[in-house]
């Protein structure tokens, strides 16, 4: 792509840069020129300590604008800087972020302007750390980096090198085409979901784990958070969608504006999905549910009187492939394949099988991902695509938006056929 191409892509848009404090600081005024040349405007934010490494001087010329420091400072054109800075921004990034910038933020400390702002920041937020190996390793961090995922924070993983300390390992800052390209992505990601190619959609999503009673104490379930579904839901109604969602056991929290059906058992599931089925133009899949479930539940407590315990299971109803079968003219139902080996020829199967629209298929088995996990790594599977669209490792809230770009491509397609025919 040229570069007058790329500067009519990112014109006008605005990135609001914070500057926290580390050795690091002078990489941050490559990053605002790679913006720039991109089209891009830059107002930028930094903290007294990064003060103490650039003068605030470089930023405002290279940018054109006003640096804040300190929003309270009498030379500060705008009382509100905080919320006006963030919230006319269509990115906000922070370049370096120390170690204790990131903590502040995981524990939503606001005692600067750059905290702030993150608090009040509406745009998407993207953070590329800086520090020294030990500190970067450190359980308190990586903790806190967890948190922010979870957050819907984007983080550009630090490169490993020799440190400003000389020492060797992961925590140099990202070189600076990296960063500007992880903003560009995200800059553009982010005004395609901003529209609202869902308005005309009824989003129904399953989503957690169900309960299958043994007695009243005990029962068989799995891992599944409800974290996917969830973020999925997210995206839905981000993008327009009207969205219900039958929800079992779960530990992620739910959005907020969304109907919400809690059920617990498989059976309850199937009869929630069931009623609300028809009002529904697309149908999400994402629900752990159990397979099977005792074939006869006990009304006490199962005492511990023998050495072994045997328990007759039987199947559960179908949910997926009851909706697949169940589904009118224009519906497209789309389920989860949460595999732990053969991962593409058992969701092929699925796709088959059970006559969906797609699959994403899931491999649960990955310590980098998977259940409960804040990240995933997922493959789609359509009807009528033949190649996979193999997706890399990303927070399962970008894979919502990836799965929902698919849908949508689902749905166009499925328009213009109909059209075609007619």
């Amino acid at each position: 792509m040229s570069d007058d191409s790329i500067q009519t892509i990112f014109a006008g848009k605005k990135v609001a840069l914070g500057i926290s404090g580390g050795i690091a600081v002078y990489k941050a005024v490559e990053v605002l020129r790679g913006l720039q040349r991109a089209g891009c405007i830059v107002r930028v934010a930094m903290t007294k300590h990064a003060c103490e490494f650039v003068q605030p001087l470089t930023f405002r010329v290279l940018s054109g604008a006003h640096v804040v420091v300190d929003d309270y400072a009498a030379d500060n054109p705008d009382p509100i800087a905080h919320i006006t800075f963030s919230q006319t921004a269509d990115l906000f990034l922070v370049v370096p972020a120390t170690a204790n910038i990131i903590a502040k933020f995981a524990q939503g400390i606001a005692d600067d302007f750059i905290t702030s702002t993150y608090l009040a920041a509406t745009a998407p937020i993207l953070i590329v750390p800086a520090m020294n190996p030990t500190m970067w390793s450190h359980p308190a961090t990586m903790r806190n980096l967890r948190q922010l995922r979870e957050d819907g924070v984007h983080i550009v993983e630090p490169d490993e090198g020799e440190m400003a300390c000389g020492t060797i390992g992961p925590g140099r800052l990202s070189e600076p085409e990296r960063v500007v390209a992880s903003a560009l992505e995200l800059l553009s990601q982010n005004a395609n979901r901003n529209m609202p190619d869902m308005a005309a959609e009824h989003v129904l999503i399953t989503t957690g784990a169900t309960r299958e009673e043994l007695d009243p104490v005990r029962f068989i379930s799995n891992r599944s958070s409800g974290r996917m579904g969830f973020a999925v839901a997210k995206a839905a109604q981000k993008r327009g969608a009207k969205v219900t969602v039958v929800a079992g056991i779960t530990t992620a929290t739910a959005p907020t504006g969304i109907e919400l059906i809690p059920v617990t058992s498989a059976e309850e599931m199937y009869e929630a999905v069931m009623a609300e089925l028809p009002k529904a133009s697309i149908f999400v899949g994402a629900a752990a549910v159990a397979d099977y479930r005792p074939a006869q539940r006990s009304a006490n407590k199962i005492k511990k009187t023998q050495t072994s315990l045997v328990i007759n299971l039987e199947r559960t109803r179908d949910i997926l492939s009851a909706v697949s079968s169940a589904k009118k003219d224009g519906q497209l139902v789309v389920g989860f394949s949460a595999e732990t080996n053969n991962v593409l020829d058992n969701s092929q199967d699925k796709l088959r099988s059970k006559k969906v629209d797609m699959i994403v298929a899931n491999d649960v088995s990955r310590s980098d991902s998977g259940f409960d996990s804040t990240m995933g790594k997922f493959t789609i599977l359509s009807a009528r695509k033949e190649t996979p669209l193999q997706l890399e490792l990303m927070p399962k809230q970008d894979a919502a938006h990836r799965i929902l770009d698919e849908i949508v491509t689902l749905r166009s397609s499925a328009i213009s056929n109909s059209a075609t025919a007619q």
